[in-house]
């Protein structure tokens, strides 16, 4: 077999960047728990030394970490007083959690994709799936902390107003339900910008609820439960929001068929999904790279757990969402607003 040298030249080149990425990811978990990058920020230019000092850890592996994070680009360097700092952009995705840009929470949830590959590994082999209720619990808390910042910048400012007659509901008094709410924050943002309204957030992983009850301590107008998104309790509301849920779900079509009986006639749906065309060649890029990537690691295997299915990936792109809308029953849908990272539909009977 003969070679292209230049092709395998740029092969190599791209081979060497993942390699570098892959084992950078562990430290960026590293530097997050150990408050690394958060006591570096606003503190100017830092030794290993006294970066050490202030996080009680070791000099020597301090050392190490900041030269990693160098050559990496995280931290910048100055090779003539040898010294590290965290730039206002860098500590906006490593060290402040409510950043938009915040994106500590994907690492950490890759935690969780290293700790389950044998069981995806059998589940290509063998079929099946990987229920969310098998994943190891650094899954939950990386994936709530990676879409908490980018729903906290844009779903009271930009998504719900971006529905028609949805804000002037929320303020007057209206009933939601948060369907696939995790640990909640999306159920808890919405509950604390409109207080005349009352928000139910609902999930079939117990777990997660338990936790979405922790947070919701002192807030009076929401309540969360444990129920499946097919068939949970309630009905009469005026608007339901579905977050970045759908595509891992086992039955979505059943799940928005159950939503259409629920919802009011004249209710909203809004679901949220991240960003795709509708053909693979349209996301082939950075984007649809970390989406297919995380669609293979966790939202097809934890579709395949379940009943039905249906597998539609991070990726399933407008179209086939809109397919699985109305055929639960909404026949009118259209893309209400989106960021590079989400699209948001407005769905109604």
């Amino acid at each position: 077999m003969e070679l292209n040298t230049e092709k395998l030249q740029s092969l190599l080149g791209v081979m060497v960047n993942e390699l570098g990425a892959a084992q950078n990811a562990a430290l960026v978990i590293v530097g997050d728990e150990l408050d690394l990058y958060r006591k570096m920020m606003d503190r100017g230019p830092v030794t290993a030394a006294e970066l050490a000092k202030a996080t009680n850890t070791r000099e020597r592996y301090v050392q190490e970490w900041l030269s990693a994070q160098a050559a990496s680009g995280f931290v910048g360097y100055d090779a003539e007083t040898e010294t590290f700092e965290l730039s206002p952009e860098q500590a906006a995705v490593f060290a402040i959690d409510d950043s938009p840009v915040n994106m500590v929470g994907g690492f950490q949830a890759l935690d969780a994709v290293f700790a389950d590959r044998a069981k995806l590994t059998h589940a290509f082999r063998h079929g099946g799936g990987v229920s969310w209720k098998e994943r190891c619990s650094c899954m939950f808390c990386g994936t709530d902390r990676f879409f908490r910042p980018g729903y906290k910048a844009n779903l009271i400012q930009h998504w719900l107003p971006s529905l028609e007659g949805v804000i002037e509901k929320l303020e007057s008094g209206a009933l939601v339900a948060d369907v696939g709410c995790g640990f909640g924050s999306s159920t808890l943002l919405m509950a604390k910008a409109f207080p005349n309204s009352e928000f139910i957030g609902i999930d079939f992983h117990g777990p997660s609820i338990e936790h979405a009850n922790e947070h919701a301590k002192g807030i009076a107008n929401v309540r969360f439960a444990t129920a499946r998104a097919q068939d949970f309790e309630g009905e009469g509301f005026d608007l339901v929001t579905i977050f970045d849920a759908l595509h891992d779900m086992g039955d979505p079509v059943g799940a928005i068929r159950h939503i259409a009986k629920a919802i009011e006639t004249d209710g909203t749906l809004m679901v949220v999904e991240p960003m795709a065309g509708d053909h693979l060649s349209d996301n082939l890029n950075p984007v649809g790279r970390v989406f297919y990537a995380a669609s293979a690691n966790t939202c097809v295997p934890a579709s395949l757990g379940q009943e039905v299915g249906a597998a539609l990936g991070a990726q399933a792109g407008q179209a086939r969402l809109t397919q699985v809308l109305n055929e639960g029953g909404f026949s009118r849908v259209r893309r209400a607003t989106g960021t590079p990272f989400n699209m948001v539909l407005e769905a109604r009977l």
